[in-house]
């Protein structure tokens, strides 16, 4: 079976390295699949839970924060802002900043009109974070 080397990178050390069947991830213009041999691409990556999958039909997720992805016919490489393997992911504190970025959330929308426009946004990018860091453990959590 045909792979291809896949590379996650964040800004302090290498993620993940590994070759791989196939790639499923949420970049800024939708969710893409990368199998081996994939034409050039370069993306932007939104926060959510990557799915690897694996040669022997296994699959593997790894939250990412965000960042860019670069696909060659050989090779996968993601420079993300952040990531993390599941085993790395403080379940506890992921739900923390889910609960806490739901409240700055819903105070937003009940705060007047002329609330400031940039925490609404980060506590938005909070919570996709947190979500992506739960979905990746598989955790249960209410949307």
């Amino acid at each position: 079976m045909a792979s291809i080397k896949l590379e996650i990178v964040s800004p302090d050390k290498v993620v993940y390295t590994q070759d791989i069947a196939m790639l499923i991830v949420r970049s800024t213009g939708g969710e893409l699949g990368i199998l081996p041999h994939h034409a050039p691409l370069v993306t932007g990556l939104v926060p959510h839970a990557m799915r690897v999958k694996l040669g022997d039909g296994d699959e593997q997720l790894i939250a990412v924060a965000g960042g860019f992805m670069e696909v060659t016919p050989e090779k996968i490489t993601v420079l993300a802002s952040a990531a993390e393997q599941p085993i790395d992911i403080d379940i506890n504190r992921a739900k923390q900043a889910y609960a806490r970025a739901k409240e700055r959330i819903a105070k937003f929308h009940q705060g007047p009109p002329d609330s400031d426009d940039i925490d609404f946004k980060r506590a938005e990018l909070a919570l996709h974070r947190a979500i992506a860091r739960l979905r990746a453990t598989k955790t249960d959590f209410e949307l």
